[in-house]
């Protein structure tokens, strides 16, 4: 993965720019690859709609980006 990940990325800019995002997504219940939403939800919207702590979300992307 290339450049930090932050809560006003959209779910489309980080699957585009980051390998390893989608399935990681996936796994987390966010489908988000398929959803029409993804152009414009932000990784914090797109969290909190689904239940999700954005900051710990986005720490785990971001820690997926070092291995």
């Amino acid at each position: 993965m290339k450049n930090k990940i932050h809560k006003d990325l959209t779910f489309y800019e980080l699957i585009n720019e980051h390998s390893g995002a989608a399935e990681f997504l996936m796994e987390k219940g966010l489908m988000c690859g398929g959803c029409p939403m993804a152009q414009l939800e932000t990784i914090e919207q797109g969290a909190l709609a689904h239940g999700l702590d954005p900051k710990k979300l986005i720490k785990e992307l971001n820690d997926l980006k070092k291995k």
